[in-house]
C-alpha cells in the first residue's frame, strides 16, 4: 500500500533513512536529528511510503518544480529507497507509479530525478519503468565551502 507519510511514521522513516545512508556509505546524523528534520522539513517537500503489513518497506521523497520545458511544472523525485528485506517485491515500482500519478493528477508534465551512473541495475530499473536518460544534461551541486562562499557566509 502506498500512502502519504504521517508524523507517526517518523520513527520508521528514520530507520529507513539510516539504512539508506549506510547503503550509500555516507555519514548519518543521530536518529533524533533525523526525526527532527522529518518534522521540520521544508515546505513543499512530500514523502510517500510503501507499507507492507504494519512495516514501512520504502519511501519516495519529492517536491514540485517550476518552470520546465514549455514553462510547465513537474515533480522532482529526490529519493527513492526500499529497505533491503523488502526489495524485489514491487515497492519501488509502486512508489514511482504513485509519484507519476501525483504528477498526472496535478496536471504536471514530468517527473525528473538523478541516478547513480555506476549502478547498472538501478539504471535498468528506471528504464524498465519507461524513463529515458537525458545525456545532454549535467547534474550540478553547490554545497559546503562553495555554497558558503557564494552565499556570502565566508
Amino acid at each position: 500500500m502506498i500512502r502519504p507519510a504521517a508524523p507517526a511514521d517518523h520513527p520508521a522513516l528514520a530507520r529507513l533513512f539510516e539504512e539508506m545512508q549506510a547503503y550509500y556509505a555516507v555519514p548519518c546524523p543521530p536518529r533524533d536529528a533525523i526525526e527532527a528534520s522529518l518534522s521540520g522539513r521544508p515546505a513543499g517537500t512530500e514523502i510517500l511510503v510503501a507499507e507492507e503489513s504494519a512495516d514501512l518497506a520504502g519511501f519516495a521523497a519529492f517536491s514540485a518544480i517550476y518552470p520546465g520545458p514549455g514553462l510547465a511544472g513537474g515533480l522532482f523525485l529526490k529519493e527513492l529507497f526500499v529497505g533491503a528485506r523488502h526489495r524485489g517485491a514491487g515497492h519501488g515500482r509502486a512508489l514511482v507509479r504513485a509519484v507519476a500519478a501525483e504528477a498526472v493528477a496535478r496536471e504536471l508534465k514530468r517527473v525528473d530525478w538523478t541516478a547513480d551512473a555506476g549502478t547498472p541495475e538501478l539504471l535498468a530499473f528506471y528504464e524498465g519503468l519507461g524513463a529515458v536518460p537525458k545525456p545532454g544534461k549535467v547534474f550540478f551541486r553547490l554545497d559546503g565551502e562553495g555554497l558558503a562562499r557564494l552565499g556570502g557566509q565566508t
